[in-house]
């Protein structure tokens, strides 16, 4: 167990049971656990889902929970350009 205290793992949290989960059990075997939430879309998007905001949210109220860091990274522009243009094309 002292191997995983000094070891460092970043779990993407979505703010969903998945992902929590997985922090939660990670930070029981003695990891450092930090969450990243990757930002996909812009939030004037509509998409009949959870909104960024809701999901960010409840990324937030996980992570405070469990109290582990929670990182925001802004990939809406390249996840436009490289992924959903792309599909976009190729359908």
């Amino acid at each position: 167990m002292s191997a995983r205290r000094n070891s460092r793992v970043v779990v993407g949290m979505s703010g969903g049971v998945d992902s929590s989960v997985a922090a939660l059990l990670l930070l029981r075997q003695g990891y450092e656990v930090h969450g990243v939430f990757m930002k996909n879309w812009e939030d004037s998007v509509d998409t009949g889902y959870c909104s960024v905001a809701e999901d960010l949210s409840d990324a937030e109220d996980v992570c405070e929970t469990l109290g582990i860091p929670l990182h925001k990274v802004n990939f809406s522009e390249q996840y436009r350009q490289r992924v959903f243009a792309h599909f976009l094309a190729e359908h």
